[in-house]
């Protein structure tokens, strides 16, 4: 009740804010972000619950947790950004041997610049420099800082289709030491109407060595609906593609707009 009882208050207050605000654009839940910002003083908020499920011959990992997204606009060109998978339950099954890890995922703070509008054949552009910090709790801490650069690029197709691509690259630090690592992510959208849209797309979070982890693939599916111009619900499903991603994956989540 007590939960129900402040996601009301959450939606209320998001479709109370100004009416003059304007349409709301979310980087969730696809993996290839937005090449928008959020809009000069305005604050966007999307959180989620996500759902993973992984085998590996004898061993079975469930995983649960709550990633958020906090996004706010300096200018009209930029927006700063803090990120998290938020809390985390991770259950590990290996024969009759059972293990829990509880905890909260490590953060990340950014920036996004709105680097172009697109005109022609030419894309909407957005550039996206983050940063993960090891701030997390012992079970689930990165080591070190991690930066990574995104660049977005996002086309209108005919027939309310979309394409957007982002490539990027990384800096993770593993057991074999510090390496970087590419990122690429291709989703192709369809504007069902004009609050439902459906997607589906490639996501590779992480293209590296067998050394530094390999490689992470998945194929997702999903969609987002729009309750009001700034308020948003979505879901996702997401299959894994090889042995390194998470077999199945599944996520909602809601976004607003103040």
């Amino acid at each position: 009740m007590k939960h129900t009882a402040i996601l009301a208050a959450l939606l209320a207050c998001a479709a109370t804010a100004s009416h003059a605000q304007d349409q709301i654009a979310t980087d969730r839940p696809d993996f290839v972000e937005s090449s928008n910002v959020v809009g000069d003083g305005r604050l966007q908020v999307e959180t989620s619950l996500l759902l993973e499920r992984d085998r590996q011959g004898a061993a079975r990992d469930r995983t649960v947790s709550t990633p958020t997204l906090l996004r706010y606009g300096m200018g009209e060109s930029f927006e700063l950004r803090v990120e998290t998978d938020g809390r985390i339950d991770q259950r590990s099954t290996l024969g009759g041997a059972r293990e829990r890890a509880k905890g909260y995922a490590d953060t990340s703070v950014g920036v996004k610049w709105h680097a172009m509008d697109a005109a022609g054949s030419l894309p909407s552009v957005g550039v996206l420099l983050h940063a993960d910090l090891d701030s997390g709790s012992r079970a689930f801490r990165g080591d070190g800082v991690r930066p990574s650069l995104r660049v977005v690029g996002e086309w209108e197709l005919p027939d309310d289709y979309s394409l957007g691509i982002m490539p990027g690259v990384g800096v993770e630090r593993g057991e074999a030491g510090r390496y970087r690592h590419g990122i690429l992510g291709v989703v192709v959208g369809k504007a069902i109407n004009e609050r439902l849209r459906g997607f589906a797309e490639v996501a590779m979070p992480q293209i590296a060595r067998s050394a530094h982890g390999g490689t992470q693939a998945s194929f997702d599916v999903g969609g987002a609906y729009l309750l009001s111009d700034t308020v948003q619900v979505d879901a996702m499903l997401s299959r894994g593609l090889n042995s390194r991603t998470p077999d199945l994956a599944f996520t909602v989540g809601l976004s607003f707009k103040l």
